[in-house]
């Protein structure tokens, strides 16, 4: 049964537009007010109220899930009370109770989470349960990884991606990460077994320029049809190249493929091998 919903063409916007079902997946009609706040806008600017991100502004209100990625519930687990929509964000999010002293939370939606049932009691690896690194067993599909343990999960939280274990040693385990990179984790950080869900979400498509000023994407300008002064591969007539052995930032600085990593950062050495040239986040071309 298909999750993506398409529209009847009646507009040449609402030909090409289609949605996820969400009455086929989630289960909450509102949030749980106690954890929910307003998502401040910026602008894409700085405490200066300088541009640091471009192409950001306008948008819909929202209302966002304060979501606890530590994931470290007492050995009766938690049970899934819900599953909700979160405006923040690509994925999905369960509305939990905490078996050990009843409190409420939200966590990161993992696909195959059923609601109603228990997880986390150790008993099992069911998807969803959170467990550390070095009790993952290897092949398993992982998500949810924390950097340093206790952190909280800071890598692999997007919707329909996952990391796959390699190898194991007393240490160390490493994953192979959804842009193709392999890299070393800490055996204590915590992690979650099983793929984000909503792994539908990059299928769907957005139909009108309106649909995405309300998730609060501005326009992109290329910079070949900019002027001179505006940007470096402006000017000429007609359809011309950008004019230059390689493309630039709009700053002159180049663009597209150039490293930008620096190599003296501390974790360059938990890196074993770099993402392949021309893949993107959720490993596909």
């Amino acid at each position: 049964m298909s999750t993506i919903k398409i529209y009847k063409p009646t507009t040449p916007a609402r030909r090409k537009t289609s949605t996820i079902d969400f009455k086929k997946i989630l289960t909450g009609d509102k949030p749980y007010k106690k954890l929910i706040v307003r998502k401040s806008r910026t602008g894409g600017r700085n405490n200066r109220g300088v541009i640091t991100t471009r192409h950001i502004g306008g948008g819909a209100r929202k209302m966002v899930r304060m979501v606890d990625y530590k994931n470290n519930f007492s050995e009766k687990g938690f049970k899934v009370n819900t599953i909700e929509y979160d405006p923040g964000r690509t994925a999905f999010v369960c509305l939990v109770t905490d078996l050990a002293n009843g409190s409420k939370r939200y966590i990161l939606h993992t696909k195959g989470i059923v609601v109603g049932k228990v997880y986390g009691t150790g008993k099992d690896l069911d998807k969803g349960t959170p467990v550390k690194l070095s009790d993952a067993p290897i092949a398993a599909q992982v998500s949810q990884i924390e950097l340093r343990p206790g952190q909280g999960a800071k890598v692999i939280r997007s919707a329909g991606v996952y990391g796959t274990i390699i190898t194991k040693d007393e240490d160390f385990v490493s994953i192979k990460m959804p842009s193709g990179e392999v890299r070393r984790f800490a055996s204590s950080c915590r992690c979650v077994i099983g793929q984000v869900g909503n792994d539908a979400w990059e299928q769907v498509r957005l139909g009108s320029a309106g649909r995405n000023r309300r998730f609060g994407v501005r326009p992109t300008v290329r910079g070949k049809v900019m002027n001179p002064v505006d940007h470096p591969h402006g000017g000429g007539e007609a359809r011309n190249s950008i004019g230059m052995k390689a493309p630039k930032t709009p700053w002159g600085k180049p663009a597209n493929g150039v490293k930008t990593r620096p190599r003296k950062k501390t974790s360059n050495a938990l890196i074993i091998s770099r993402r392949p040239r021309g893949r993107f986040v959720g490993g596909k071309k």
